[in-house]
């Protein structure tokens, strides 16, 4: 298959690039980072708002959605987009991951993977070609194969009879697929942290052909160190004139090096999920509202961001809400933090044009080591 999914590089830098995806719901700026909206929902945000920090994307999950409401409830109400207010294009996990953190609740065969819900222990069974009905049935406008998430750490066998598992199944949601006009279908590269395995895996879904490619299994305890290398391993063997997105990552340092190395695509929990626990990422590091020390600080959180959550209250008065447990201290802060990873980006996506990443990603590393915290 030839990729479908338009995409023009507009400038590099080194390995980085910059550019523009092309899809029927809207244009895509890469690098591109894309909130977490697991439920149809990104958690104390209004879809609105979420639009406003400059989000192009988001990211639902078939496991959850398949479960709860479930795909062909949402088809009857008129798809994911209308059902959660969201016009502009929606990425959708096909579960891989979720499936394995469930451990003794799932068996996994050639078939697919049969499960007992989270929800109410109910048995499910979730095959390649069912992933790939359930993210047509969503109205996704890019999906995702299904796969087997590696758990680390995996010795070399393992983790290539997982590969090698996951590869099948790729080829089988490519033919379930098919070649909708208003969805593309990403492949995700496996392979632990084993080079040689993760040059068989990219190799191995560029003979079937997908409009982008994914690198998965990584953000599971490996280490910053290991996943750049595994990074270094895999890009290479990806086209060139194809998107590649890093899934489930994550920290602004982490985003700044697999940038480096190529990547123009993420997705994270990390500031929706820091926002609701009283953790801010600002342009001057991280910081801990649970910390005593801004119990009477009159500054607001982040005077550099144009985001109203973190430029017009007090920092005195978000620790206030956090201890407090008020509810409107996890929505500042989240919305704060989405604000300042798309600031982030547009950052990245102007220092690639201007060819200075490194210098931009050396000042954030040294604003993210003066942080009062490390991040979570």
């Amino acid at each position: 298959m030839s990729a479908r999914l338009p995409f023009a590089i507009a400038a590099r830098d080194g390995l980085a690039r910059t550019g523009i995806l092309e899809t029927p719901r809207g244009r895509i700026r890469t690098p591109a980072f894309m909130p977490v909206g697991t439920a149809a929902s990104v958690k104390a945000m209004r879809p609105d708002e979420v639009a406003a920090t400059g989000a192009d994307i988001v990211l639902a999950n078939t496991y959850h959605l398949m479960l709860r409401p479930g795909a062909e409830r949402i088809a009857r109400l008129g798809g994911l987009h209308r059902f959660m207010r969201w016009e502009r294009p929606i990425l959708t996990d096909s579960g891989g991951y979720q499936v394995m953190s469930l451990a003794g609740l799932r068996k996994l065969d050639e078939a697919g993977v049969t499960f007992r819900s989270h929800l109410d222990g109910a048995q499910v069974h979730l095959s390649p070609e069912r992933a790939m009905e359930i993210q047509l049935l969503l109205g996704s406008t890019v999906a995702m194969v299904l796969d087997e998430c590696t758990p680390f750490p995996a010795t070399h066998d393992a983790a290539r009879a997982s590969m090698e598992l996951s590869m099948r199944w790729a080829e089988r949601s490519k033919a379930a697929f098919g070649a909708p006009e208003d969805a593309f279908l990403f492949g995700i590269v496996q392979g632990g942290t084993y080079p040689d395995l993760r040059e068989a895996s990219a190799n191995a879904l560029k003979a079937v052909g997908f409009d982008g490619y994914a690198v998965g299994g990584l953000a599971v305890g490996e280490g910053q160190a290991a996943m750049l290398a595994t990074l270094e391993a895999s890009v290479p063997h990806l086209p060139e004139a194809r998107p590649r997105y890093l899934m489930g990552v994550g920290k602004p340092s982490d985003i700044l090096g697999a940038v480096l190395r190529g990547i123009d695509m993420f997705d994270c929990v990390l500031p929706t999920r820091s926002g609701r626990n009283g953790q801010a990422f600002t342009w001057g590091g991280s910081v801990n509202l649970r910390n005593a020390r801004h119990a009477e600080d009159p500054r607001p959180l982040d005077e550099a961001s144009s985001c109203p959550a973190a430029r017009d209250y007090s920092r005195a008065y978000l620790h206030h809400l956090v201890k407090a447990g008020e509810i409107l201290g996890a929505v500042l802060l989240t919305w704060a933090n989405l604000a300042f990873y798309q600031e982030l980006m547009a950052g990245i996506r102007a220092a690639i044009a201007a060819g200075r990443l490194a210098d931009f990603a050396a000042e954030a590393a040294e604003r993210e080591a003066r942080g009062d915290i490390a991040p979570l």
